[in-house]
């Protein structure tokens, strides 16, 4: 089973590509031979394995929650739905047996670091839940390098998967490097069992998006200053930031983030189930 997460759907896309989304999702999974399992807190229940029919209604709800690791047992607690993050689906999933996950970016260390200490759960979930997270980075609207930094220094192992480099997101390189690169996929799944197994502790498998539909460096500087300068001037804060400026930036950019970040989904979920199915072979 390959695990897909609810945020992305619920808050990653306008609300009416979700369900487009989550069909060509699940079918990519299958097509590769593998089984789409959707991670949510459906109405206080945990749900690996959500269906459509339960997609829609989440989506339907204006006020679902953002579910990481530290709100997520209080979502059960109080019977209300959730959309997974990165470290709320690793738990659930942890949890259900899957080993092999996913996601656009993880998410990691806020810019401006060293003023406001602004760092996101996901970090942390590698180091308590054996996942495999097959990724295309961390958000090119974080600071990618002290992310590798964090991940290093929590003894997460970042593999690039046909890769020397880290990407970030809507770029497939960045400054920061990887701790090996695989080209193989069985190869890579043999690694990922046996490492899993012994360590416990998750693994980021970082994924550039594909070339073709990688956002050019020129133009990622021009639209993020640009979608900054708009939530500044609206005095956006706190965990409101992200979700605002990944807003502004599909404006600005005219829809081609928001079609980067499709591509990238689709080429993740594609090699999870490559994978899945090699690790299943073992």
């Amino acid at each position: 089973m390959v695990a897909l997460e609810t945020t992305l759907l619920v808050h990653g896309v306008p609300t009416q590509q979700a369900l487009p989304l989550f069909d060509e999702l699940t079918q990519i999974v299958r097509d590769e031979g593998g089984s789409p399992a959707l991670v949510g807190v459906v109405q206080g229940r945990a749900v690996v394995g959500m269906t459509r029919a339960q997609l829609t209604e989440m989506l339907a709800r204006p006020d679902t929650a953002k579910a990481n690791t530290a709100n997520l047992g209080l979502l059960l607690h109080a019977g209300k739905d959730g959309a997974t993050t990165v470290s709320g689906t690793m738990e659930l999933a942890c949890a259900a047996g899957l080993r092999v996950f996913a996601t656009g970016g993880i998410g990691g260390v806020h810019r401006g670091y060293g003023t406001a200490f602004d760092v996101s759960a996901d970090l942390a979930a590698f180091t308590r839940f054996p996942v495999a997270v097959v990724t295309s980075g961390v958000k090119s609207i974080l600071d990618v390098v002290a992310t590798r930094e964090v991940l290093e220094t929590l003894g997460v192992p970042v593999i690039g998967v046909g890769t020397d480099c880290f990407p970030a997101f809507y770029l497939r390189e960045s400054d920061a490097g990887v701790d090996a690169r695989f080209d193989d996929v069985e190869d890579l799944a043999r690694f990922v069992d046996a490492e899993l197994r012994r360590t416990g502790r998750g693994i980021v498998l970082a994924h550039p998006i594909p070339a073709a539909d990688a956002i050019a460096v020129t133009n990622w500087e021009r639209w993020l200053a640009q979608a900054q300068q708009r939530v500044a001037l609206r005095n956006v804060t706190g965990r409101a930031v992200t979700p605002a400026l990944l807003a502004e930036l599909v404006r600005v950019s005219d829809g081609a983030t928001l079609r980067a970040n499709l591509a990238l989904i689709r080429a993740n979920t594609r090699f999870a189930a490559r994978l899945s199915a090699a690790m299943r072979a073992i």
